[in-house]
This record gives structure tokens, C-alpha cells and sequence, in this order.
């Protein structure tokens, strides 16, 4: 019985070795994930930005702010001078951060006092927020000790004050659920339009379609509107449950958010079925589903920021629909927007959407045979 186990083993590896597809599948995937994952796939804050709204002339405040300067973890980007200016900079993401100095700030450090400064973070990402504030914390916290040996103090001179924006308490899962959102509804909507075609191909069906009175065009719609149609259902399930059951508040127009929703699965249904179109059984249907969903997922900044990603790899996030979905849905759940502010989100899922479709069509048609 061994032997033959291992007979039936040693062929099914020789059937992979000699199946030109199948090495591409073994070998081509899992080196094109490693080198995006090892990139793409980090938690370290580099590069910041930032901006200082310094109210005090003062050498020390200049001092602090060359530590920051100073630092890898920041970039100082913006200087205001005024109040108003800071929120158009978080609300456009300009800035991960704001730090403001009091203009009594070298005076109350000369005359041995605490000297409040006031940081205000964008809390859309809480992981994010957090990890900048923790740089931030180590910065003063550097500077305290220098001012405190140059002075001939024990105590410390600055005090940072935080504020989050959009998400005051940094939950994390005011970050984390609503992108499940968009994760889970590109989960089963890919898979379902992956399969479809397929499925007829390795049941034997496909030819007994292909003799109704339906044209190409119309079956490929057809295989197109279940996918649609449970992809919208789980999203609105999973909204309600961010909602109703983790307390996630919704801000913004639902409008918004359900127009995001179904450019993102106009989009979603494409890939699927464009894999659909090329796979020839069930199993490379969901093989490809899976090669897309796991690069889509990593780029797309449902974990990491795409900005500490590489220049070149930020590049490719912008072929993926799942990164501007997520940005509508968290700008709608904490952010309160509407429609208008989220064109610029919108348009390339429609473009993404339209593209694909048209290539599932183009390779439905060329390989019903």
C-alpha cells in the first residue's frame, strides 16, 4: 500500500514538473508575493509628515523642532501660521501630523516650568497614529533630557498633549472593521465570478449554453449579476454589524457609501470574471482568485500605510480597487463625507470596472471553445 501511495505521490509531482502552466503557478506567484509582501507588508513609520505651528520665536522651540527635523521617523513638509490651516492639511492627508508650540513656550522652559505641547494626529489609522506617537513621545522625551543637562534640571520641561481627529479614542477597530467591509465583499464576490464559467466548463454545461438564444454579451452579464448581488448583500451585512454590533459611527451619506460599494463590485466582478474566462476548471478558477485577493489585500492599505511602501510598489496600488474602496468607506464611516468629496475615489473603480469588463467579454468570446 506504501508503494503505491508513493507511486501516486512521485505522479502527480511529475505531472506538475511537466505541466508548463503548473510551474508558472509553483514558481512565478510566491516569488512576485515574497518580493511585494517584504515591501510592502511593514509597520515602520518613516518619513512622516508633518507640520509645526510654531508661536514662539524662541531658540528653544527652534531647538525642538530641528530634533524633529532631525529624526528618521519625520518630515517636516508644512510650516502654519495660523490656527485654520491645520485641519484642510489632516483632512486632505498632507500630514499625518500637526504639532503645535505655545507661544509662551521658551519662557516657561527658561523660568523652570512645564512648557504644554500640543500634538494632533490624523486617527483614521489608529495603528499609524499610534506608532507616530510613539516617535513623537521618544523625541521630546530626547529633547527633555538634553534641555534638562544643559539647564542643570532633573525634571523634564515639555509635556505633549495629544489629540485624535475622526477616531478620538484610536479603537482600532473604528479602523480595522469598516475595512473588513471591503475585504470580505471582495472576498466572495471574486470567488463567485471566478467560478462561474468554470464551473459550466468542467460540468459540461458550457456547450449547452452556448446553443441557447443568448448572445456572448448577455451571458456574460448574466454570469455578472449574482456576483453583484451577493457582493452587495454581504457588504450591507457587514455594514450593519459595524454599526449595530462594534459601535463603528457612520458619519457621512449612506448614498456615498453605497455608490462606492457598487463601482467597487463592478470592479471586483471584472477580475472575476476575467479569471473565470481563462481558467478551464473549478480549481484554477479559485487558484486564480486567490493569487489576486492576497497582493490586493497587502497594497491596498487595509494593514500598512501605502506610503512607508516603496515609490515603485505605491505605483501598483493604484491598479487596485480595493485601495480606493477602503478609502471611501472609512471616509464615510469617520469622516463624515459625502459624495462630492470622494469623486477622485470613485472614477478610477469605475475605470478599473469597465476595463475589466470589457476584457472578460473580449476573452469569453475568444475562448467559448
Amino acid at each position: 500500500m506504501l508503494a503505491h501511495i508513493l507511486a501516486l505521490a512521485l505522479k502527480e509531482f511529475l505531472a506538475l514538473v511537466r505541466d508548463p502552466r503548473s510551474r508558472l503557478v509553483l514558481i512565478g506567484p510566491p516569488i512576485a508575493q515574497l518580493i511585494v509582501f517584504g515591501y510592502a507588508a511593514t509597520f515602520d513609520l518613516k518619513d512622516v509628515p508633518v507640520a509645526v505651528y510654531n508661536e514662539d520665536p524662541g531658540a528653544t522651540s527652534r531647538a525642538l523642532i530641528a530634533h524633529i527635523q532631525g529624526s528618521p521617523h519625520f518630515r517636516i513638509v508644512e510650516a502654519v501660521d495660523h490656527e485654520a490651516a491645520i485641519a484642510p492639511l489632516i483632512d486632505r492627508k498632507r500630514v499625518l501630523l500637526v504639532l503645535h508650540v505655545g507661544p509662551r513656550f521658551t519662557a516657561r522652559l527658561a523660568r523652570g516650568e512645564s512648557a504644554p505641547l500640543q500634538a494632533i494626529l490624523d486617527g483614521r489609522n489608529s495603528n499609524t497614529a499610534m506608532l507616530a506617537l510613539n516617535d513623537l513621545r521618544s523625541v521630546v522625551l530626547a529633547f527633555n533630557r538634553e534641555l534638562a543637562a544643559r539647564q542643570g534640571r532633573r525634571d523634564a520641561g515639555a509635556v505633549l498633549q495629544t489629540r485624535a481627529w475622526y477616531n478620538e479614542q484610536l479603537d482600532s477597530q473604528w479602523f480595522i472593521v469598516p475595512g473588513i467591509v471591503g475585504l470580505l465583499t471582495l472576498v466572495v464576490t471574486l470567488v463567485v465570478t471566478a467560478l462561474s464559467v468554470a464551473r459550466e466548463r468542467e460540468q459540461g454545461t458550457f456547450d449547452q449554453l452556448l446553443v441557447t438564444p443568448l448572445r456572448p454579451v448577455e451571458i456574460l452579464v448574466g454570469k455578472a449579476i449574482p456576483g453583484v448581488a451577493i457582493g452587495a448583500l454581504e457588504g450591507s451585512v457587514i455594514i450593519g454589524l459595524a454599526v449595530a454590533w462594534f459601535g463603528v459611527p457612520l458619519r457621512g451619506e449612506l448614498a456615498a457609501l453605497y455608490l462606492g460599494l457598487v463601482l467597487f463590485l463592478l470592479s471586483a466582478v471584472g477580475v472575476g470574471l476575467m479569471i473565470s474566462a481563462i481558467a478551464v476548471t473549478q480549481q484554477q478558477a479559485v487558484l486564480g482568485a486567490f493569487l489576486f485577493l492576497v497582493p490586493a489585500v497587502i497594497l491596498s492599505g487595509f494593514a500598512t500605510p501605502i506610503a512607508n511602501m516603496p515609490e515603485a510598489v505605491q505605483w501598483l496600488t493604484y491598479l487596485d480597487p480595493l485601495r480606493y474602496f477602503l478609502i471611501v468607506v472609512r471616509a464615510v464611516f469617520l469622516e463624515g463625507a459625502d459624495h462630492t468629496l470622494l469623486i477622485h475615489q470613485y472614477w478610477p473603480m469605475a475605470l478599473i470596472g469597465l476595463v475589466t469588463l470589457a476584457a472578460a467579454g473580449w476573452l469569453f468570446r475568444h475562448r467559448m471553445y
